[in-house]
């Protein structure tokens, strides 16, 4: 079934679910009325009118994507705001938009994201501004990513995060290890890698990345929220996909042949500088971010697709981050602000900016057929053109993947279950049914009908 949010299912059932932390942020603020049309000398005329809005990112230097629109379109004018990132950002987007002002006109959003906002209806369809074409200018999961069952465009999307394996050449070659083409090879190298040296492991299994796992399920093919559509919740954590993924790395946890340090923390890079980590499964944005967060082992690194479940089948990754430009249902100005969203997201030279200054990967086929990004040569990776490879990988991420409408909370209870099975090394298959009791707890709290599998 397709995963993707209709507006239409969004607000089935929200309106009897008043007593609903989610439902009371649909329910406390009145709706700025949106055409369902517009035609394209209403956007002429509203580009040329003097016209502020106000932009939420957290994109450091976005300033010159922004003058560039202000160039293209000198009437109106961008305030830009940094709200935060993560969790504050969100949380004071749905503060803004419930005190009925303040909100900004275009956000910055990650993908996982936009469910919890659409089905609150805090976010703008965009399909009446000039929106045609949009689609074959995206990598096909992005684009499934941020639009929904009814056609609905909900965000533009901006960057991705495919998923493959960034590994230490230098230590599997001191140690006889090939590139693992399938988990069983990844699993067996673990093994030969820990027992020949015990302070270096394969990997490292972060017990609070929760995006981390969810990028696993999806390569695995189970989508724990498929089918669910709007105040009718699915949850499936007992699929024989989401088990074999838990059992995995349960497994491989609890023979002590990975490592379960948090991550994103000074002993996390001092352990990346150090070699305790053959390798990192991670996505396209990790690239740029080791150079620096491990800039003494540079030249050492390399990166290879995931490994795969089925040594002869196609090859199939994932996704891991990534976000987008969302219009709010609040704002008043609409066509700038939609116009803006899909500028900088699409015009040459701000695609450009973000890939070659921001290092934000793109999702744009536009730049991920251009020779001069993916012929990009990294001495960091001993000269590889890891652009390309990312490139190739981009077209292997399924499109079919589904988020929860409260995928923090997901990520909270994911921590606090399947990320503890993996610390304290017991029994991650039996995690993974609290997980799911934990997320059904909440789903029902909040007014959700929920269905298993």
């Amino acid at each position: 079934m397709n995963p993707r949010l209709s507006r239409r299912a969004a607000a089935k059932g929200f309106a009897a679910a008043v007593a609903a932390p989610l439902a009371l942020g649909a329910c406390a603020r009145d709706k700025t009325d949106h055409p369902t049309s517009v035609t394209q000398a209403q956007i002429d005329e509203a580009m040329r009118t003097p016209t502020e809005i106000t932009f939420w990112t957290w994109v450091p230097g976005i300033e010159k994507e922004i003058a560039l629109f202000e160039e293209a379109y000198p009437a109106i004018k961008v305030n830009l705001v940094n709200a935060g990132q993560g969790a504050s950002h969100y949380s004071k987007l749905r503060t803004a938009l419930r005190a009925v002002n303040g909100a900004p006109d275009v956000a910055q959003m990650e993908f996982q994201m936009i469910q919890s906002f659409a089905i609150t209806e805090d976010l703008l369809d965009l399909r009446p501004y000039a929106m045609e074409g949009l689609e074959e200018k995206f990598v096909d999961f992005a684009w499934s990513q941020a639009t929904g069952t009814g056609g609905e465009i909900w965000a533009i999307p901006q960057d991705t995060g495919p998923m493959g394996m960034l590994y230490r050449n230098d230590i599997f070659e001191a140690h006889g290890i090939e590139v693992p083409a399938t988990w069983d090879d990844f699993a067996a190298a673990a093994e030969v890698l820990h027992g020949a040296d015990p302070e270096v492991y394969l990997t490292n299994l972060a017990p609070s990345q929760g995006a981390f796992f969810a990028a696993m399920l999806w390569q695995a093919g189970a989508d724990p929220f498929a089918g669910s559509d709007g105040a009718d919740l699915r949850v499936d954590l007992e699929s024989e996909a989401a088990v074999k993924v838990a059992s995995y790395w349960g497994d491989l946890a609890e023979r002590g042949l990975v490592s379960t340090d948090a991550d994103f923390n000074d002993q996390w890079y001092q352990a990346l500088n150090r070699g305790k980590y053959a390798t990192w499964v991670a996505p396209a944005w990790a690239p740029t971010f080791l150079t620096t967060a491990a800039a003494s082992t540079s030249g050492k690194w390399r990166v290879a697709p995931l490994p795969q479940w089925e040594a002869d089948a196609p090859p199939v990754s994932s996704n891991w981050g990534g976000s987008t430009s969302v219009v709010l249902s609040t704002t008043e100005k609409e066509i700038p602000a939609a116009v803006f969203a899909q500028f900088i997201n699409t015009d040459r030279e701000c695609i450009e900016t973000m890939a070659f200054e921001q290092s934000l990967y793109p999702p744009t086929r536009e730049l991920l057929e251009d020779p001069e990004f993916t012929g990009d040569q990294l001495e960091f990776y001993g000269g590889q053109e890891v652009n390309a490879l990312f490139a190739e990988i981009s077209d292997t991420v399924s499109p079919d993947f589904q988020w929860a409408p409260f995928q923090d909370q997901v990520y909270a209870d994911f921590t606090a279950t399947v990320g503890t099975a993996f610390t304290e090394r017991t029994d991650a298959v039996a995690a993974l049914g609290a997980w799911r009791d934990r997320i059904v707890e909440y789903a029902e709290y909040q007014g959700f009908e929920v269905t298993g599998s």
